[in-house]
Protein backbone atom coordinates (compact mmCIF):
# COMPACT_ATOMS: atom_id res chain seq x y z
CA UNK A 1 0.00 0.00 0.00
CA UNK A 2 3.03 2.26 0.48
CA UNK A 3 6.04 3.05 -2.02
CA UNK A 4 9.28 4.56 -1.19
CA UNK A 5 11.03 7.30 -2.86
CA UNK A 6 14.16 9.15 -2.73
CA UNK A 7 14.54 12.24 -4.08
CA UNK A 8 18.08 14.30 -4.81
CA UNK A 9 17.84 18.19 -4.91
CA UNK A 10 19.97 19.61 -7.89
CA UNK A 11 23.83 19.67 -6.36
CA UNK A 12 23.14 18.50 -2.91
CA UNK A 13 23.01 15.60 -0.21
CA UNK A 14 20.40 13.30 -0.87
CA UNK A 15 17.23 14.20 0.87
CA UNK A 16 15.96 11.61 3.62
CA UNK A 17 13.81 8.85 2.05
CA UNK A 18 9.68 9.96 2.10
CA UNK A 19 6.84 7.83 2.16
CA UNK A 20 4.09 8.41 0.35
CA UNK A 21 1.02 6.23 0.49
CA UNK A 22 -1.09 4.97 -2.65
CA UNK A 23 -5.01 4.42 -2.61
CA UNK A 24 -5.47 0.75 -3.27
CA UNK A 25 -8.72 -0.28 -3.88
CA UNK A 26 -8.38 -3.92 -2.73
CA UNK A 27 -7.79 -3.03 0.55
CA UNK A 28 -10.65 -0.66 0.83
CA UNK A 29 -13.23 -3.78 -0.50
CA UNK A 30 -11.48 -6.52 1.64
CA UNK A 31 -11.44 -3.99 5.22
CA UNK A 32 -15.42 -3.81 3.69
CA UNK A 33 -15.74 -7.57 3.91
CA UNK A 34 -14.27 -7.88 7.64
CA UNK A 35 -16.19 -5.17 8.37
CA UNK A 36 -19.78 -6.62 7.35
CA UNK A 37 -18.50 -10.07 9.46
CA UNK A 38 -18.07 -8.21 12.21
CA UNK A 39 -21.02 -6.35 12.51
CA UNK A 40 -23.50 -9.23 11.05
CA UNK A 41 -22.12 -12.00 12.52
CA UNK A 42 -19.39 -11.82 15.22
CA UNK A 43 -21.41 -8.93 16.96
CA UNK A 44 -24.46 -10.95 16.75
CA UNK A 45 -23.72 -14.19 18.45
CA UNK A 46 -21.47 -12.19 20.92
CA UNK A 47 -24.63 -10.27 22.12
CA UNK A 48 -26.54 -13.42 22.16
CA UNK A 49 -23.59 -15.12 24.37
CA UNK A 50 -24.10 -11.50 26.69
CA UNK A 51 -27.65 -11.76 26.80
CA UNK A 52 -28.10 -15.03 27.87
CA UNK A 53 -25.64 -14.73 30.84
CA UNK A 54 -26.94 -11.10 31.67
CA UNK A 55 -31.12 -11.39 31.49
CA UNK A 56 -31.52 -10.70 35.31
CA UNK A 57 -29.12 -7.14 34.63
CA UNK A 58 -26.02 -9.13 36.52
CA UNK A 59 -24.03 -11.83 35.51
CA UNK A 60 -25.66 -15.16 36.57
CA UNK A 61 -27.13 -18.91 35.17
CA UNK A 62 -30.81 -17.84 36.05
CA UNK A 63 -32.12 -17.68 33.26
CA UNK A 64 -30.54 -21.30 32.02
CA UNK A 65 -31.48 -22.91 35.62
CA UNK A 66 -35.25 -21.55 34.44
CA UNK A 67 -34.40 -23.13 31.38
CA UNK A 68 -33.33 -26.16 31.43
CA UNK A 69 -35.12 -27.45 34.29
CA UNK A 70 -38.68 -26.83 32.62
CA UNK A 71 -39.85 -30.57 31.31
CA UNK A 72 -40.59 -29.73 27.87
CA UNK A 73 -37.30 -27.66 27.33
CA UNK A 74 -35.34 -30.66 28.96
CA UNK A 75 -37.23 -33.13 26.72
CA UNK A 76 -36.35 -30.86 23.95
CA UNK A 77 -32.72 -30.94 24.99
CA UNK A 78 -32.58 -34.96 24.57
CA UNK A 79 -35.05 -35.27 21.67
CA UNK A 80 -32.60 -33.08 19.68
CA UNK A 81 -29.28 -34.75 20.87
CA UNK A 82 -30.99 -38.76 20.26
CA UNK A 83 -32.09 -37.16 16.77
CA UNK A 84 -29.10 -35.66 15.98
CA UNK A 85 -26.96 -38.40 17.04
CA UNK A 86 -29.18 -41.40 15.66
CA UNK A 87 -29.37 -39.76 12.22
CA UNK A 88 -25.57 -39.04 12.13
CA UNK A 89 -25.01 -42.84 12.58
CA UNK A 90 -27.76 -44.28 10.16
CA UNK A 91 -26.38 -41.12 7.32
CA UNK A 92 -22.76 -42.16 7.66
CA UNK A 93 -23.77 -46.33 7.54
CA UNK A 94 -26.16 -45.25 4.52
CA UNK A 95 -23.43 -42.66 3.12
CA UNK A 96 -20.30 -44.87 2.91
CA UNK A 97 -21.15 -47.89 0.96
CA UNK A 98 -23.41 -45.67 -1.86
CA UNK A 99 -20.10 -43.40 -2.10
CA UNK A 100 -17.54 -46.24 -2.11
CA UNK A 101 -20.06 -47.84 -4.81
CA UNK A 102 -20.86 -45.11 -6.74
CA UNK A 103 -17.18 -44.28 -6.41
CA UNK A 104 -15.06 -46.75 -6.79
CA UNK A 105 -16.66 -50.06 -8.22
CA UNK A 106 -18.14 -50.55 -11.19
CA UNK A 107 -21.81 -50.51 -10.34
CA UNK A 108 -24.35 -50.28 -12.73
CA UNK A 109 -25.74 -46.17 -13.52
CA UNK A 110 -22.84 -44.76 -11.17
CA UNK A 111 -23.37 -41.43 -13.07
CA UNK A 112 -27.47 -41.29 -12.71
CA UNK A 113 -27.25 -42.59 -8.66
CA UNK A 114 -24.37 -40.02 -7.93
CA UNK A 115 -26.53 -37.06 -9.75
CA UNK A 116 -29.94 -38.59 -8.28
CA UNK A 117 -28.09 -38.84 -4.32
CA UNK A 118 -26.40 -35.31 -4.83
CA UNK A 119 -29.84 -33.34 -6.46
CA UNK A 120 -31.50 -34.30 -2.87
CA UNK A 121 -28.45 -32.64 -1.49
CA UNK A 122 -29.94 -29.67 -2.88
CA UNK A 123 -33.94 -30.51 -2.18
CA UNK A 124 -36.01 -28.42 1.05
CA UNK A 125 -35.65 -30.64 4.13
CA UNK A 126 -39.15 -29.80 4.85
CA UNK A 127 -40.36 -30.90 1.51
CA UNK A 128 -39.04 -34.46 2.72
CA UNK A 129 -41.00 -34.15 5.74
CA UNK A 130 -44.07 -33.42 4.05
CA UNK A 131 -43.73 -36.40 1.53
CA UNK A 132 -42.97 -38.88 4.57
CA UNK A 133 -46.07 -37.32 6.60
CA UNK A 134 -47.66 -38.73 3.16
CA UNK A 135 -46.83 -41.89 3.29
CA UNK A 136 -46.57 -42.90 7.01
CA UNK A 137 -49.69 -41.01 8.50
CA UNK A 138 -50.44 -43.37 11.15
CA UNK A 139 -54.00 -43.43 9.47
CA UNK A 140 -54.08 -42.90 5.84
CA UNK A 141 -50.41 -42.85 5.23
CA UNK A 142 -50.29 -44.24 1.87
CA UNK A 143 -47.15 -46.79 2.31
CA UNK A 144 -48.75 -47.58 5.37
CA UNK A 145 -52.17 -48.51 3.77
CA UNK A 146 -50.39 -50.26 1.38
CA UNK A 147 -48.23 -52.21 3.89
CA UNK A 148 -51.27 -53.29 5.97
CA UNK A 149 -52.83 -54.43 3.27
CA UNK A 150 -50.06 -56.60 2.02
CA UNK A 151 -49.39 -58.13 4.96
CA UNK A 152 -52.59 -58.66 6.03
CA UNK A 153 -51.84 -56.35 9.54
CA UNK A 154 -54.67 -55.08 12.20
CA UNK A 155 -53.31 -52.01 11.81
CA UNK A 156 -50.77 -49.22 10.02
CA UNK A 157 -46.54 -50.63 10.82
CA UNK A 158 -45.99 -46.88 10.91
CA UNK A 159 -46.02 -44.17 13.04
CA UNK A 160 -44.69 -40.89 11.29
CA UNK A 161 -45.33 -38.74 14.90
CA UNK A 162 -42.51 -40.02 16.58
CA UNK A 163 -39.21 -40.29 17.51
CA UNK A 164 -38.18 -42.82 15.28
CA UNK A 165 -40.30 -41.24 12.38
CA UNK A 166 -38.62 -37.86 13.10
CA UNK A 167 -34.58 -40.06 12.99
CA UNK A 168 -36.07 -41.73 9.79
CA UNK A 169 -37.05 -38.42 7.61
CA UNK A 170 -33.72 -36.24 8.88
CA UNK A 171 -31.45 -39.30 7.73
CA UNK A 172 -33.51 -39.54 4.49
CA UNK A 173 -32.30 -35.82 3.61
CA UNK A 174 -29.26 -35.63 5.58
CA UNK A 175 -27.32 -38.84 4.41
CA UNK A 176 -26.45 -36.68 1.33
CA UNK A 177 -24.25 -34.35 3.24
CA UNK A 178 -22.05 -37.38 4.16
CA UNK A 179 -22.18 -38.84 0.83
CA UNK A 180 -20.77 -35.74 -0.95
CA UNK A 181 -17.79 -34.82 2.37
CA UNK A 182 -17.51 -39.20 1.67
CA UNK A 183 -17.19 -38.93 -2.09
CA UNK A 184 -14.79 -36.14 -2.68
CA UNK A 185 -12.45 -37.84 -0.29
CA UNK A 186 -12.22 -40.78 -2.05
CA UNK A 187 -11.53 -39.46 -5.39
CA UNK A 188 -8.57 -37.90 -3.59
CA UNK A 189 -7.56 -40.42 -1.97
CA UNK A 190 -4.10 -42.22 -2.94
CA UNK A 191 -4.67 -45.69 -4.25
CA UNK A 192 -1.12 -47.07 -3.82
CA UNK A 193 -2.12 -48.82 -0.82
CA UNK A 194 -5.29 -50.50 -2.00
CA UNK A 195 -2.89 -51.46 -5.10
CA UNK A 196 -0.04 -53.12 -2.38
CA UNK A 197 -3.19 -54.56 -0.73
CA UNK A 198 -4.62 -56.04 -3.84
CA UNK A 199 -0.71 -57.60 -5.23
CA UNK A 200 -0.09 -58.81 -1.60
CA UNK A 201 -3.86 -61.31 -2.39
CA UNK A 202 -6.33 -59.34 -0.51
CA UNK A 203 -10.04 -59.78 -1.43
CA UNK A 204 -12.18 -56.29 -2.05
CA UNK A 205 -14.23 -56.65 0.51
CA UNK A 206 -10.92 -57.15 2.77
CA UNK A 207 -8.95 -54.36 1.08
CA UNK A 208 -12.42 -52.09 1.90
CA UNK A 209 -11.71 -52.90 5.56
CA UNK A 210 -8.26 -53.04 6.43
CA UNK A 211 -6.66 -50.55 3.89
CA UNK A 212 -9.29 -48.12 3.13
CA UNK A 213 -11.72 -47.48 5.90
CA UNK A 214 -8.93 -46.63 7.71
CA UNK A 215 -7.62 -44.31 5.47
CA UNK A 216 -11.25 -42.76 5.06
CA UNK A 217 -11.71 -42.04 8.88
CA UNK A 218 -10.61 -38.49 9.23
CA UNK A 219 -13.31 -37.92 6.52
CA UNK A 220 -15.67 -40.03 8.10
CA UNK A 221 -15.64 -38.26 11.36
CA UNK A 222 -16.06 -35.06 9.47
CA UNK A 223 -19.18 -36.26 7.29
CA UNK A 224 -20.60 -37.48 10.39
CA UNK A 225 -20.19 -34.42 12.60
CA UNK A 226 -21.70 -32.51 9.30
CA UNK A 227 -25.09 -34.80 9.47
CA UNK A 228 -25.03 -34.09 13.60
CA UNK A 229 -24.83 -30.46 13.41
CA UNK A 230 -26.82 -30.38 10.51
CA UNK A 231 -29.69 -32.47 12.09
CA UNK A 232 -29.38 -31.17 15.50
CA UNK A 233 -30.08 -27.34 14.24
CA UNK A 234 -33.11 -28.75 11.62
CA UNK A 235 -36.10 -26.64 12.10
CA UNK A 236 -38.70 -27.60 9.19
CA UNK A 237 -38.61 -31.13 9.94
CA UNK A 238 -39.37 -31.32 13.77
CA UNK A 239 -42.06 -29.09 12.64
CA UNK A 240 -44.08 -30.32 10.48
CA UNK A 241 -43.06 -34.75 11.84
CA UNK A 242 -42.37 -33.55 15.20
CA UNK A 243 -44.75 -30.85 16.53
CA UNK A 244 -47.86 -33.07 15.62
CA UNK A 245 -46.44 -36.14 17.70
CA UNK A 246 -45.60 -33.74 20.78
CA UNK A 247 -42.27 -34.38 19.94
CA UNK A 248 -40.01 -31.31 20.30
CA UNK A 249 -36.71 -30.02 19.78
CA UNK A 250 -34.63 -26.96 20.66
CA UNK A 251 -35.13 -25.77 16.67
CA UNK A 252 -38.80 -25.76 17.71
CA UNK A 253 -38.60 -24.24 21.20
CA UNK A 254 -36.78 -21.14 20.08
CA UNK A 255 -39.37 -20.66 17.65
CA UNK A 256 -42.01 -20.54 20.20
CA UNK A 257 -40.52 -18.84 22.63
CA UNK A 258 -40.02 -15.95 19.71
CA UNK A 259 -43.66 -16.08 18.99
CA UNK A 260 -44.28 -15.42 22.63
CA UNK A 261 -43.37 -11.53 22.17
CA UNK A 262 -42.43 -10.58 24.98
CA UNK A 263 -39.39 -10.26 27.22
CA UNK A 264 -39.34 -13.56 29.03
CA UNK A 265 -39.68 -15.12 25.41
CA UNK A 266 -36.50 -14.18 23.84
CA UNK A 267 -34.21 -14.68 27.40
CA UNK A 268 -35.66 -18.38 26.91
CA UNK A 269 -34.97 -18.50 23.16
CA UNK A 270 -31.45 -16.88 23.62
CA UNK A 271 -30.57 -19.25 26.52
CA UNK A 272 -31.77 -22.46 24.27
CA UNK A 273 -29.80 -20.71 21.39
CA UNK A 274 -26.33 -20.36 23.62
CA UNK A 275 -26.86 -24.65 23.61
CA UNK A 276 -26.54 -24.81 19.87
CA UNK A 277 -24.32 -22.36 19.45
CA UNK A 278 -21.58 -24.21 21.80
CA UNK A 279 -22.59 -27.63 19.85
CA UNK A 280 -21.85 -26.09 16.39
CA UNK A 281 -18.89 -24.61 17.50
CA UNK A 282 -17.52 -27.41 19.17
CA UNK A 283 -18.53 -29.43 15.79
CA UNK A 284 -16.77 -26.85 13.81
CA UNK A 285 -13.30 -26.85 16.02
CA UNK A 286 -13.03 -30.73 15.98
CA UNK A 287 -14.03 -31.13 12.26
CA UNK A 288 -11.46 -28.20 11.24
CA UNK A 289 -8.07 -28.28 13.32
CA UNK A 290 -8.51 -31.99 14.94
CA UNK A 291 -10.01 -33.98 12.02
CA UNK A 292 -9.00 -31.44 8.92
CA UNK A 293 -5.08 -31.96 10.01
CA UNK A 294 -5.39 -35.70 9.54
CA UNK A 295 -7.02 -35.35 6.84
CA UNK A 296 -3.70 -34.57 4.86
CA UNK A 297 -1.45 -37.45 5.94
CA UNK A 298 -3.91 -39.75 4.20
CA UNK A 299 -4.98 -37.92 1.70
CA UNK A 300 -2.60 -37.57 -1.63
CA UNK A 301 -1.72 -34.23 -3.13
CA UNK A 302 -0.55 -35.56 -6.27
CA UNK A 303 -3.04 -36.34 -8.75
CA UNK A 304 -4.54 -40.05 -8.75
CA UNK A 305 -6.95 -42.02 -10.50
CA UNK A 306 -9.05 -44.23 -7.97
CA UNK A 307 -8.75 -48.21 -8.66
CA UNK A 308 -12.44 -49.26 -9.98
CA UNK A 309 -13.04 -52.23 -7.94
CA UNK A 310 -14.73 -55.32 -10.34
CA UNK A 311 -18.20 -56.34 -8.38
CA UNK A 312 -18.45 -59.32 -10.44
CA UNK A 313 -21.06 -61.86 -10.11
CA UNK A 314 -22.58 -59.44 -7.07
CA UNK A 315 -22.60 -56.83 -10.11
CA UNK A 316 -26.09 -57.11 -10.59
CA UNK A 317 -27.79 -58.28 -7.16
CA UNK A 318 -25.23 -54.78 -5.42
CA UNK A 319 -26.96 -52.22 -8.34
CA UNK A 320 -30.70 -54.11 -7.80
CA UNK A 321 -30.42 -53.29 -4.32
CA UNK A 322 -28.94 -49.70 -5.45
CA UNK A 323 -32.57 -49.06 -7.02
CA UNK A 324 -34.25 -50.27 -4.05
CA UNK A 325 -32.94 -47.74 -2.29
CA UNK A 326 -33.51 -44.86 -4.44
CA UNK A 327 -36.59 -46.15 -5.08
CA UNK A 328 -38.02 -45.92 -1.87
CA UNK A 329 -36.11 -43.09 -0.43
CA UNK A 330 -35.58 -40.62 -2.89
CA UNK A 331 -38.23 -41.54 -5.73
CA UNK A 332 -41.46 -42.61 -3.52
CA UNK A 333 -41.46 -39.45 -1.65
CA UNK A 334 -40.78 -37.15 -4.47
CA UNK A 335 -43.15 -39.06 -6.22
CA UNK A 336 -45.89 -38.88 -3.17
CA UNK A 337 -45.98 -35.21 -3.05
CA UNK A 338 -46.15 -34.84 -6.74
CA UNK A 339 -49.05 -36.60 -6.36
CA UNK A 340 -50.99 -35.02 -3.60
CA UNK A 341 -50.56 -32.09 -5.54
CA UNK A 342 -53.26 -33.26 -7.54
CA UNK A 343 -55.41 -34.77 -5.30
CA UNK A 344 -58.52 -33.48 -4.31
CA UNK A 345 -59.62 -35.77 -1.08
CA UNK A 346 -56.54 -37.02 0.33
CA UNK A 347 -58.22 -39.72 2.07
CA UNK A 348 -58.93 -41.42 -1.41
CA UNK A 349 -56.52 -42.62 -4.32
CA UNK A 350 -55.55 -40.28 -6.74
CA UNK A 351 -56.71 -43.20 -9.59
CA UNK A 352 -58.90 -46.27 -9.00
CA UNK A 353 -60.43 -48.42 -11.19
CA UNK A 354 -64.62 -49.42 -10.93
CA UNK A 355 -65.93 -51.70 -13.52
CA UNK A 356 -62.83 -51.91 -15.34
CA UNK A 357 -62.86 -48.62 -15.88
CA UNK A 358 -60.61 -45.76 -15.04
CA UNK A 359 -61.86 -43.46 -12.07
CA UNK A 360 -60.30 -39.85 -12.19
CA UNK A 361 -62.57 -37.91 -10.46
CA UNK A 362 -60.16 -37.55 -7.38
CA UNK A 363 -57.90 -35.51 -10.22
CA UNK A 364 -57.56 -31.96 -10.21
CA UNK A 365 -55.90 -28.93 -11.45
CA UNK A 366 -57.43 -26.35 -8.80
CA UNK A 367 -54.04 -26.58 -6.45
CA UNK A 368 -51.72 -25.75 -9.31
CA UNK A 369 -54.00 -22.98 -10.53
CA UNK A 370 -53.95 -21.48 -7.32
CA UNK A 371 -50.02 -21.44 -7.13
CA UNK A 372 -49.64 -20.05 -10.45
CA UNK A 373 -52.80 -17.32 -10.16
CA UNK A 374 -52.78 -16.13 -6.27
CA UNK A 375 -51.08 -13.09 -5.96
CA UNK A 376 -50.01 -13.42 -2.27
CA UNK A 377 -47.89 -16.51 -3.77
CA UNK A 378 -46.74 -14.98 -6.73
CA UNK A 379 -45.56 -11.95 -4.52
CA UNK A 380 -43.65 -14.39 -2.35
CA UNK A 381 -42.01 -16.56 -5.15
CA UNK A 382 -41.17 -13.16 -6.46
CA UNK A 383 -39.63 -12.48 -3.52
CA UNK A 384 -37.66 -15.43 -2.95
CA UNK A 385 -36.14 -15.22 -6.00
CA UNK A 386 -34.75 -11.71 -5.75
CA UNK A 387 -33.66 -12.37 -2.26
CA UNK A 388 -31.80 -14.76 -3.18
CA UNK A 389 -30.36 -13.47 -6.06
CA UNK A 390 -28.94 -10.76 -4.16
CA UNK A 391 -27.67 -12.95 -1.75
CA UNK A 392 -25.89 -15.01 -4.41
CA UNK A 393 -24.37 -11.97 -6.59
CA UNK A 394 -23.35 -9.88 -2.98
CA UNK A 395 -21.87 -13.57 -2.03
CA UNK A 396 -20.27 -14.45 -4.95
CA UNK A 397 -18.45 -10.66 -5.08
CA UNK A 398 -17.34 -11.49 -1.42
CA UNK A 399 -16.35 -15.01 -2.38
CA UNK A 400 -14.24 -13.72 -5.48
CA UNK A 401 -12.16 -11.31 -3.29
CA UNK A 402 -12.04 -13.32 -0.44
CA UNK A 403 -10.12 -16.11 -3.50
CA UNK A 404 -7.89 -13.09 -4.19
CA UNK A 405 -7.41 -12.90 -0.80
CA UNK A 406 -6.37 -16.07 0.31
CA UNK A 407 -4.73 -17.15 -3.31
CA UNK A 408 -2.84 -14.33 -4.15
CA UNK A 409 -1.73 -12.20 -1.35
CA UNK A 410 0.55 -12.91 2.45
CA UNK A 411 -0.81 -10.17 4.71
CA UNK A 412 -1.38 -11.04 7.73
CA UNK A 413 -4.31 -11.88 9.41
CA UNK A 414 -6.27 -13.01 6.29
CA UNK A 415 -7.33 -16.57 7.32
CA UNK A 416 -9.59 -14.45 10.26
CA UNK A 417 -12.37 -13.68 7.81
CA UNK A 418 -12.01 -17.13 5.86
CA UNK A 419 -12.70 -18.42 9.65
CA UNK A 420 -15.67 -16.30 10.50
CA UNK A 421 -17.31 -17.04 6.78
CA UNK A 422 -16.51 -20.90 7.78
CA UNK A 423 -17.78 -19.94 11.65
CA UNK A 424 -20.83 -18.55 10.08
CA UNK A 425 -21.90 -21.65 7.54
CA UNK A 426 -21.49 -23.58 10.98
CA UNK A 427 -23.82 -21.69 13.02
CA UNK A 428 -26.99 -23.09 13.11
CA UNK A 429 -29.60 -20.71 11.14
CA UNK A 430 -31.80 -20.31 14.52
CA UNK A 431 -29.08 -18.65 15.98
CA UNK A 432 -27.84 -16.41 13.09
CA UNK A 433 -31.89 -15.14 12.63
CA UNK A 434 -32.44 -14.58 16.89
CA UNK A 435 -28.46 -12.38 16.98
CA UNK A 436 -29.73 -10.37 14.29
CA UNK A 437 -32.97 -10.05 15.75
CA UNK A 438 -31.79 -8.35 18.97
CA UNK A 439 -29.20 -6.45 17.10
CA UNK A 440 -30.18 -5.25 14.17
CA UNK A 441 -33.07 -3.25 15.34
CA UNK A 442 -31.80 -0.35 16.03
CA UNK A 443 -29.94 -1.27 19.23
CA UNK A 444 -26.29 -0.89 18.16
CA UNK A 445 -27.57 2.50 15.21
CA UNK A 446 -28.20 -0.06 12.76
CA UNK A 447 -31.82 -0.79 12.14
CA UNK A 448 -32.69 -3.31 9.57
CA UNK A 449 -35.43 -5.39 11.12
CA UNK A 450 -39.00 -6.50 9.29
CA UNK A 451 -36.91 -5.78 6.06
CA UNK A 452 -35.82 -7.24 3.63
CA UNK A 453 -32.00 -6.71 4.20
CA UNK A 454 -32.06 -8.53 6.93
CA UNK A 455 -32.99 -11.59 5.40
CA UNK A 456 -30.74 -10.93 2.59
CA UNK A 457 -27.55 -10.52 5.34
CA UNK A 458 -28.72 -13.92 7.24
CA UNK A 459 -29.14 -15.92 3.95
CA UNK A 460 -25.22 -14.50 3.19
CA UNK A 461 -23.61 -14.88 6.66
CA UNK A 462 -25.17 -18.88 6.34
CA UNK A 463 -24.72 -19.67 2.55
CA UNK A 464 -21.28 -17.43 1.74
CA UNK A 465 -19.44 -20.38 2.09
CA UNK A 466 -20.73 -22.53 -0.47
CA UNK A 467 -19.86 -20.13 -2.68
CA UNK A 468 -16.39 -19.13 -1.39
CA UNK A 469 -15.02 -22.37 -1.50
CA UNK A 470 -15.36 -23.00 -5.09
CA UNK A 471 -14.07 -19.87 -6.43
CA UNK A 472 -11.32 -20.59 -4.26
CA UNK A 473 -10.24 -23.92 -5.41
CA UNK A 474 -10.47 -22.30 -9.01
CA UNK A 475 -8.03 -19.93 -8.43
CA UNK A 476 -5.94 -22.06 -6.60
CA UNK A 477 -5.03 -23.63 -9.96
CA UNK A 478 -4.73 -20.62 -12.29
CA UNK A 479 -1.17 -19.22 -11.77
CA UNK A 480 -0.62 -15.57 -10.83
CA UNK A 481 1.68 -14.93 -13.86
CA UNK A 482 -0.84 -13.92 -15.78
CA UNK A 483 -2.84 -11.68 -13.52
CA UNK A 484 0.68 -10.26 -13.25
CA UNK A 485 1.59 -9.43 -17.01
CA UNK A 486 -1.86 -7.46 -16.95
CA UNK A 487 -0.69 -5.46 -13.83
CA UNK A 488 2.63 -5.31 -15.70
CA UNK A 489 1.27 -3.87 -18.67
CA UNK A 490 -0.24 -1.11 -16.97
CA UNK A 491 -3.77 -2.07 -16.01
CA UNK A 492 -5.22 -1.62 -12.38
CA UNK A 493 -5.91 -4.14 -10.24
CA UNK A 494 -9.47 -3.95 -10.33
CA UNK A 495 -9.32 -4.37 -14.46
CA UNK A 496 -6.87 -7.46 -14.04
CA UNK A 497 -9.36 -9.22 -11.36
CA UNK A 498 -12.33 -8.33 -13.67
CA UNK A 499 -10.62 -8.93 -17.52
CA UNK A 500 -8.23 -11.31 -16.19
CA UNK A 501 -8.60 -13.59 -13.63
CA UNK A 502 -12.75 -13.82 -13.24
CA UNK A 503 -12.95 -14.90 -16.77
CA UNK A 504 -10.95 -18.07 -16.13
CA UNK A 505 -12.98 -18.81 -13.41
CA UNK A 506 -16.34 -17.77 -15.08
CA UNK A 507 -17.62 -21.48 -14.57
CA UNK A 508 -16.76 -21.50 -10.65
CA UNK A 509 -17.92 -18.30 -10.61
CA UNK A 510 -21.40 -19.06 -11.64
CA UNK A 511 -21.79 -22.18 -9.95
CA UNK A 512 -20.93 -20.47 -6.84
CA UNK A 513 -23.24 -18.27 -7.37
CA UNK A 514 -26.18 -20.81 -7.95
CA UNK A 515 -24.78 -22.94 -5.00
CA UNK A 516 -25.55 -19.72 -2.51
CA UNK A 517 -28.73 -18.73 -4.83
CA UNK A 518 -30.49 -22.09 -4.19
CA UNK A 519 -30.74 -22.65 -0.25
CA UNK A 520 -31.36 -18.88 -0.07
CA UNK A 521 -34.50 -18.99 -2.39
CA UNK A 522 -36.46 -21.71 -0.92
CA UNK A 523 -35.36 -21.06 2.75
CA UNK A 524 -37.23 -21.60 5.83
CA UNK A 525 -36.02 -21.56 9.42
CA UNK A 526 -34.16 -17.97 9.10
CA UNK A 527 -36.72 -16.71 7.22
CA UNK A 528 -39.75 -18.07 10.02
CA UNK A 529 -37.85 -15.31 12.39
CA UNK A 530 -37.02 -12.58 10.26
CA UNK A 531 -40.21 -12.26 7.79
CA UNK A 532 -42.37 -9.55 8.25
CA UNK A 533 -45.92 -9.16 6.01
CA UNK A 534 -44.40 -7.63 3.27
CA UNK A 535 -41.00 -9.42 3.20
CA UNK A 536 -42.91 -13.02 3.22
CA UNK A 537 -41.10 -15.70 0.91
CA UNK A 538 -41.96 -19.02 -0.53
CA UNK A 539 -40.63 -21.35 2.10
CA UNK A 540 -43.11 -19.10 4.69
CA UNK A 541 -45.83 -19.38 2.02
CA UNK A 542 -45.50 -22.92 1.62
CA UNK A 543 -45.09 -24.02 5.82
CA UNK A 544 -48.36 -21.81 6.16
CA UNK A 545 -50.17 -24.03 3.52
CA UNK A 546 -48.92 -27.01 4.90
CA UNK A 547 -49.03 -26.76 8.16
CA UNK A 548 -52.64 -24.63 8.30
CA UNK A 549 -54.57 -24.07 4.97
CA UNK A 550 -53.88 -26.80 2.33
CA UNK A 551 -51.88 -29.57 1.93
CA UNK A 552 -52.52 -30.38 -1.62
CA UNK A 553 -51.46 -26.64 -2.28
CA UNK A 554 -48.22 -27.14 -0.55
CA UNK A 555 -47.43 -29.96 -2.43
CA UNK A 556 -47.77 -27.68 -5.88
CA UNK A 557 -45.39 -25.37 -4.27
CA UNK A 558 -43.28 -28.17 -3.34
CA UNK A 559 -43.08 -29.54 -6.60
CA UNK A 560 -42.43 -26.49 -8.15
CA UNK A 561 -39.40 -26.25 -5.78
CA UNK A 562 -38.69 -29.63 -7.15
CA UNK A 563 -38.25 -29.09 -10.72
CA UNK A 564 -36.46 -25.94 -9.95
CA UNK A 565 -33.61 -27.31 -8.17
CA UNK A 566 -33.72 -29.92 -11.20
CA UNK A 567 -33.55 -26.98 -13.56
CA UNK A 568 -31.14 -25.26 -12.00
CA UNK A 569 -28.75 -28.00 -12.03
CA UNK A 570 -29.52 -28.95 -15.57
CA UNK A 571 -28.96 -25.15 -16.33
CA UNK A 572 -25.48 -25.15 -14.35
CA UNK A 573 -24.14 -27.89 -15.98
CA UNK A 574 -24.88 -26.44 -19.34
CA UNK A 575 -23.51 -22.80 -18.67
CA UNK A 576 -20.53 -24.59 -16.64
CA UNK A 577 -19.89 -27.16 -19.54
CA UNK A 578 -20.54 -30.17 -17.62
CA UNK A 579 -17.49 -28.92 -14.83
CA UNK A 580 -19.93 -28.40 -11.93
CA UNK A 581 -23.80 -29.75 -11.15
CA UNK A 582 -25.79 -28.71 -7.92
Amino acid sequence: MAAATTAKSPGSVPAEKEQRFYFDVKWVIILAIVAFLVIFEVLPMLYLVIRAFTADGGVSFHAFQRVYTYPMNWMALKNTLITATCSMILGVIIAFPLAWLVGRTNLYGKKFFRTLFVTTYMVPPYVGAMAWLRLLNPSVGTLNVFLKNLLHLAENPFNIYTVGGLVWVLTSFYYPYAFITISRAMEKMDPSLEEASKISGASPLKTLWTITLPMMAPSIVAAALLVFVSAGSCYGIPSIIGAPGQVHTVTTRIIDFVSIGNQDGITDATTLAVFLMVIANVVLYVSNFVVGKKQYITVSGKSTRPNIVDLGRWRIPITILVILFATVVVLIPFASVATTSFTKNLGKPLLSFADGKLVTDNFVLRFWERVVTRESILQSAGRSVLYAALAASFGIIVSCVMAYLLQRTNVRGKSIPDFLITLGSGTPSVVIALGLIMTMSGRFIINIYNTMWIMIVAYMVKYLLMGMRTVVSAMSQIHPSLEEASLISGASWLRSFKDVTIPLIAPSVVAGWFLIFMPCFYELTMSTLLYSTYTKTLGIELFTYQTFHSQQTAAALATVILLLVIAANWLLNKLTNGEFSI
